[in-house]
């Protein structure tokens, strides 16, 4: 019995045809994002509804697929792009970047073994060497590109670990007599960290936060203060996790003197500088990674605010060999004649498949270059800095935050009257769902010391200085008036 059901991919000429098409659809996006409204206005389950439950049981055209995605898919889409964009850290999915993305799919690289493509072990190398440069870290910090920036801190602790107790890979950590081990960071650190000291088996209650000064930064003598009373209980310090450019605020806690206290300590220094590092490359910022040149590990993420399309973490650690005894496992089918005299991406961590990502930071930076890349980094902290300029000449708002970056935390306090904490949080998530629900602006919220706090974050290569005007019109437009003792709806 004949099977005449087509067998292969999509034929050269029709992935040219469509390819373009999709080229197109691309650039006109690029043209003006703003046409969309940046935060999507599904309802939840409505993307899910608009689609079959099964999969089709014959293809179906690409005109059919494209009209869906029209139809269905963007509509549902929050627009990162957008140049009102200003929630979480605004990221851009540059030009260049894109480009390289598209190359990196086609080619379909897996770079577990150097064998299986040399190019994406040795680029990768380069092209982390160019950033390490970029930021003036020395030459000792060797690195290798993850996802996020939350897996390469799990693999920095998790190297951190290895050190500490040479046996745990093959023994763990239980039933063994070991003393209890602490890993410590700022109270304003990201998350990620609280994930990470779960993995790595060491129990959640193992993360000892320190708290930070009236900048937001981690106090060095709390930190001091902090080991000495958990080695007096027997608790032995693992690592420290300092942070360039905190989550909510973008504080710097002061590394130097937390690498001093690590030294004194003999313990694991992790550097998180996903958002803020980049700035670095900024001669005259380059004294925000003062200190990191004596930590054990480092994290940048490219994909927030060098333009690269997500997802690109730069990690970089000296201690590559801790790294590496934790996580390097070699099967039979996995030997290669090369082993020892190349590098296999496959041993510095849990993942085996490794895709090709260094592509495109490469295009990144050689499209824009440092110097592009420096003026625009700077174009978006005079934003930000212009934001709170006009934030703290309004009576009727304030400045919760330094501004050392470009991020501003802000809040409504409308004045003729005293306001309680909850009153202003009600006031000011109201004024949050109202701009948000504008269309033009997407900003997000955080808490400093118990206070419902505004953020609103410039990063996106499209968002230019009327853009930012635009966004302080709609705050000054959606606020209560001085003197009002109502909500407004």
């Amino acid at each position: 019995m004949s099977d005449d059901k087509p067998k292969g991919d999509m034929d050269p000429e029709a992935f040219r045809r469509e390819g373009y098409r999709v080229v197109d659809w691309i650039a006109r996006y690029f043209e003006d994002p703003g046409r969309y409204p940046v935060m999507s206005r599904v309802k939840p389950g409505e993307v899910r509804a608009a689609l079959p439950a099964s999969a089709p049981e014959s293809g179906e055209s690409f005109d059919a697929i494209l009209e869906d995605f029209e139809r269905v898919i963007v509509p549902g889409i929050t627009h990162w792009n957008h140049p009102g964009f200003f929630a979480y850290f605004a990221i851009t999915g540059s030009g260049p970047g894109v480009l390289g993305e598209m190359l990196s799919a086609a080619l379909n690289a897996q770079g577990m073994l150097w064998r299986t493509s040399p190019s994406v072990t040795e680029l990768e190398e380069v092209v982390m060497a160019w950033l390490r440069q970029l930021m003036g870290l020395p030459a000792s910090f060797q690195g290798v590109i993850y996802d996020t920036a939350s897996v390469s801190s799990l693999h920095a602790l998790a190297a951190a670990r290895q050190a500490a107790v040479p046996g745990v890979r093959a023994e763990g950590l239980a039933g063994r007599g070991l003393p209890r081990y602490r890993v410590y960071c700022s109270e304003h650190a990201h998350s990620s960290i609280d994930k990470a000291v779960i993995l790595i088996g060491l129990g959640h209650d193992a993360l000892r936060k320190i708290p930070a000064d009236a900048e937001f930064r981690m106090r060095a003598d709390a930190l001091q203060a902090a080991i000495a009373e958990d080695r007096r209980a027997g608790i032995v310090p693992l690592a420290v996790v300092a942070t360039v450019g905190t989550t909510s605020t973008t504080s710097v806690d002061p590394v130097e003197a937390i690498a001093d206290v690590c030294a004194r300590e003999r313990a694991w220094l992790h550097v998180d500088c996903a958002y803020a590092g980049v700035a670095a490359i900024i001669p005259e910022y380059r004294h925000v990674l003062r200190g990191v040149d004596r930590a054990d590990s480092v994290v940048v993420n490219p994909h927030k605010w060098l333009f690269t399309p997500f997802d690109l973490s730069a990690f970089y650690c000296r201690r590559m060999d801790a790294l590496v005894e934790a996580f390097s496992l070699t099967p039979e089918y996995l030997r290669t004649s090369e082993t020892g005299t190349v590098r296999n991406l496959m041993d510095t961590g849990v993942q085996l498949g490794r895709r090709f990502r260094a592509l495109k930071l490469w295009m990144v930076l050689r499209y824009f270059g440092a110097d592009g890349i420096r003026a625009r980094l700077g174009e978006h902290m005079r934003l930000a800095r212009l934001f709170a300029s006009w934030v703290d000449a309004d009576p009727d708002f304030e400045r919760l935050a330094p501004v050392p970056f470009s991020v501003v935390c802000f809040r409504a306090r409308p004045g003729g009257r005293q306001w309680s904490e909850n009153e202003l949080e009600r006031l000011n998530q109201g004024l949050l769902d109202r701009l948000n629900a504008s269309g033009e602006v997407f900003l997000s919220h955080t808490k400093l010391d118990g206070r419902f706090v505004l953020r609103l974050a410039v990063g996106n290569l499209r968002t230019e200085e009327r853009h930012v005007r635009r966004a302080w019109e709609l705050v000054k437009r959606s606020a209560p008036p001085s003197g009002s003792d109502a909500f407004p709806r």
